[in-house]
């Protein structure tokens, strides 16, 4: 039972420790929200790219104290960076029609990568994403392993349960797309929907026609992850085909990840960081992310011992 004092909503804004951040990405100026652990050397990067129709704010919900990732992470000796994607936040006015799917994971590669050199330098990296943000990271981190140590997606297939003429519009009706992207409302705390004005944002044309091709592009990019990906899929996720064969069938075309986990998440809906279930969701991605730290200090103990013995 959840306590009276813990059902307290936060006051709208960002909770404490969490601060936005602008960084240059080749000459394009992307926002975002960051937090840092109290300790001087984070145990890695954690970066978090949102879905379509949202912003960074997804992974700091205001709605109650547990939902944040950003507030959860740093408590949990983590950086984490949630960006706002090209075409969101600061970077809206410079890029009105976004950018296509290729051409995001780029400008996100280069932001990240100058943002770890000077504020994280040498430390991991993770990539955790949802939706439409777990595309791009899926092209950002097709053929980038050197500091890349995993990769965590939610709400992400390859086929769409529903139809691509509900993305970035209201065609089936309010009913439909609420259906699609929440759920049974029951799943989020009460003040989730006042909350989320501030994180919601307009689609951009751009982003939105590329989603009918992902099946196609999907094909060439995921045999590229050579790192370990976790797929979550909420119990009433609505717009993708998530049965065992459609699970069988992503497995199979990360044909080069040296590890893949798949897990269901109960009492979900699509927006999985904004729900009850948020907590559970971010403590097993960050689970996941401590295996994939223990394998690489193994991996580092294990080679310096070969050479020692050579």
């Amino acid at each position: 039972m959840r306590s009276a004092a813990a059902a307290e909503p936060c006051q709208w804004g960002s909770s404490p420790g969490v601060h936005p951040i602008t960084l240059d990405a080749g000459g394009i100026s992307l926002s975002g929200l960051c937090s840092e652990p109290a300790q001087e050397t984070p145990r890695a990067v954690i970066i978090a790219l949102h879905g379509g129709g949202m912003n960074a704010g997804y992974f700091d919900g205001q709605a109650h104290p547990d939902v944040s990732l950003l507030a959860l992470g740093a408590r949990l000796g983590y950086t984490v960076l949630a960006l706002d994607r090209p075409g969101y936040g600061a970077s809206a006015a410079h890029l009105p029609e976004g950018q296509r799917l290729t051409t995001q994971a780029a400008t996100v590669r280069c932001a990240v990568q100058a943002f770890t050199a000077r504020r994280a330098p040498g430390a991991g990296t993770f990539m955790l994403a949802h939706s439409f943000g777990a595309k791009v990271a899926f092209a950002a981190v097709a053929d980038w392993d050197t500091d890349l140590l995993g990769l965590d997606v939610s709400g992400c297939g390859r086929r769409l349960a529903a139809s691509t003429s509900l993305t970035g519009s209201d065609r089936g009706g309010r009913g439909s797309l609420r259906r699609l992207n929440w759920g049974p409302l029951s799943l989020y705390p009460p003040e989730t929907f006042r909350a989320s004005q501030s994180v919601v944002a307009p689609m951009p044309a751009r982003e939105t026609s590329t989603v009918a091709g992902w099946l196609r592009l999907s094909a060439a990019i995921l045999p590229r992850v050579r790192v370990p990906v976790r797929l979550t899929f909420a119990e009433h996720e609505a717009w993708w085909c998530h049965g065992e064969n459609d699970l069988a069938d992503l497995a199979a075309l990360l044909s080069a990840a040296p590890r893949i986990v798949t897990d269901r998440l109960p009492q979900a809906g699509h927006n999985i960081s904004l729900g009850w279930a948020a907590r559970a969701y971010h403590l097993k991605a960050l689970a996941f992310f401590e295996e994939c730290l223990t394998a690489k200090d193994t991996q580092r103990q294990a080679d310096s011992s070969k050479s020692r013995s050579h």
